[in-house]
């Protein structure tokens, strides 16, 4: 799940990896950090998501060397959505939400494994999302505070985890403010919850 704020972005995960009916982890990380202002979320194949995690970070990296300026957000996402496109024959198996803050405010984008790009304000992926929509199509307003989204994200993967059996185990939950990415800790998730 990844919320647009107006301080900031807000994604919510859960840590199941599923091969068909088997959980191959409980402990799947779902969230990265990009960079200070920008995060991930992923859902498919996590050789895939891995793959394209670990060429985002180098690319930041190498930007931020280059020109020595942070990469925006919308430059990550649309790096990453050249990518997805680029193998559209040979497709990546994924789906991710890039988002976070930089000199134009909060973006949040959703990438699917074509290659296409949407600039959204609030959105869900994985197996789980149509149940999380449910949630956040109920109880998002544009213009929250990441402290007001926060709980509904989490509510909206709770959700999806009571009633999809490849959502599932723990929340990981992530913040990208002006102040840089931030994952909270299970204690302040269980108090958000």
């Amino acid at each position: 799940v990844g919320i647009a704020c107006r301080d900031g972005v807000v994604f919510a995960t859960d840590s199941r990896a599923t091969m068909g009916y088997l959980v191959a982890s409980k402990r799947a990380r779902k969230v990265y950090k990009i960079t200070d202002n920008i995060g991930v979320t992923t859902a498919g194949g996590v050789a895939d998501t891995q793959d394209l995690v670990n060429t985002l970070q180098a690319e930041a990296a190498y930007y931020l060397m280059r020109e020595g300026v942070p990469m925006g957000v919308r430059a990550s996402a649309r790096l990453a959505a050249n990518i997805l496109h680029a193998y559209a024959l040979y497709p990546y198996i994924a789906n991710l939400l890039v988002g976070g803050t930089d000199a134009s405010g909060p973006k949040l984008f959703f990438l699917d494994l074509d290659g296409t790009l949407t600039e959204e304000t609030m959105i869900a992926t994985g197996s789980g999302s149509p149940v999380a929509y449910g949630v956040l199509e109920t109880e998002f307003r544009e213009g929250m505070s990441i402290e007001e989204a926060s709980p509904i994200a989490i509510k909206a993967v709770r959700t999806a985890m009571k009633r999809d059996i490849a959502t599932g185990n723990e929340i990981m939950v992530a913040t990208i403010t002006k102040r840089g990415y931030r994952e909270l800790s299970p204690e302040e998730i269980k108090k958000l919850d």
